[in-house]
């Protein structure tokens, strides 16, 4: 069965960074767009970063832009997220997804993992 699994999260100090890894297996990796949401508490899910299959073409939420950087390794069927400049505000649950080729629908997700940015 697919597995999404992600790892690196942690607790930093503002303005510090953090590179998260997402660990698929299951899935011909490839051929899905990957990408990185978030839930902080008391929000909902939200979208920070994507990357596709096809040409590696990257998406960021205006709130990251210039500070995350999203990638991937498809012979080590990883994606990565550097997080970089974190802020308080970055504070969440961050969890990987699959999505097959350019859909929208993100068919697989992992369990999550915490990233705490203190003041």
């Amino acid at each position: 069965q697919v597995q999404l699994v992600e790892s690196g999260g942690g607790l930093v100090q503002a303005g510090g960074s953090l590179r998260l890894s997402c660990a698929a297996s299951g899935l011909t990796f490839s051929s899905y767009t990957m990408g990185w949401f978030r839930q902080a508490p008391g929000k909902e899910r939200e979208f920070a970063a994507a990357i596709s299959w096809i040409n590696g073409n990257t998406d960021y939420t205006d709130s990251v832009k210039g500070r995350f950087t999203i990638s991937r390794d498809n012979a080590k069927n990883t994606v990565y997220l550097q997080m970089d400049s974190l802020k308080p505000e970055d504070t969440a649950v961050y969890y990987c997804a699959a999505a097959f080729g350019s859909g929208a629908r993100y068919a697989y997700w992992g369990q999550g993992t915490q990233v705490t940015v203190s003041s």
